[in-house]
């Protein structure tokens, strides 16, 4: 799902439980496992929905690059600006996806996915030029949003940078220090965190107890996961479900 902010105040949403301020003109990109709530604000929203029966992202990567730089499972959601050159082209294909859905017939599917793929396309060309390191050239662009793709595949039984290296064929050596470059996070804290946010949608979104969630995520003692969930945290599963129930 694509959030475009169209407003002229800054609205407040929530993702998971961190909350995000979307500015005028900026757009967040989300996924089926990100939990959204949209209750501090009032102001309305434009919205992209769409599921993988109409449009894959996986299956058709090739066509927009997208997986792993727009959509992916982590807590640092991909927000891009739309410069003010580009906002009338934004503006005039969201009038085309409005005029598309009044005119049901038996190529309006293949029309709509035309326009989602170009929007997509146009996202993800703003999040490669604002949200990724000038200096990377493609082929580390590549590497990094396969990296992000493999870690949301594989984390709950792959924990260390040197399975992930390997899938890529590369050195762990080399792939930290291209993330050096990217950002601060080492591909190591980025699979530990991706594990600890499914530890806390898990937690907060479901009915499962703390031994349920462990074992899920592969975690064969339950006091194991506990102390791993602290010190990501710094609360116990319990504690941290309290604090959810505290929060309603």
């Amino acid at each position: 799902m694509l959030l475009w902010n169209q407003n002229q105040e800054t609205l407040d949403i929530q993702v998971d439980d961190y909350d995000v301020l979307l500015r005028p003109g900026q757009i967040a990109s989300v996924t089926y496992l990100q939990k959204v709530s949209f209750n501090r604000t009032q102001a309305p929203l434009t919205a992209f929905s769409f599921n993988r029966e109409f449009y894959c992202i996986i299956d058709h990567d090739e066509e927009v690059s997208c997986n792993g730089i727009l959509f992916f499972g982590t807590q640092d959601l991909p927000i891009v600006t739309i410069p003010e050159p580009l906002c009338n082209r934004f503006t005039t294909l969201l009038n085309v996806f409005a005029e598309e859905f009044s005119m049901p017939d038996k190529i309006q599917g293949q029309m709509l996915q035309m326009l989602l793929k170009r929007l997509i396309i146009m996202c993800t060309r703003l999040a490669k030029e604002q949200l990724i390191v000038k200096v990377l050239d493609n082929e580390q662009i590549d590497v990094i949003r396969k990296f992000n793709v493999l870690v949301d595949t594989h984390y709950k039984t792959k924990r260390k940078v040197s399975d992930y290296a390997a899938l890529l064929h590369k050195s762990p050596k080399t792939l930290s220090n291209l993330f050096a470059i990217y950002n601060q996070k080492s591909p190591q804290h980025i699979i530990l965190e991706r594990l600890a946010l499914e530890a806390k949608r898990l937690i907060r979104f479901t009915d499962k107890q703390n031994q349920e969630i462990a074992y899920e995520l592969g975690f064969n003692d339950p006091a194991h996961f506990s102390r791993f969930f602290r010190k990501m945290t710094h609360l116990s599963p319990s504690e941290y479900r309290n604090s959810q129930i505290a929060h309603v």
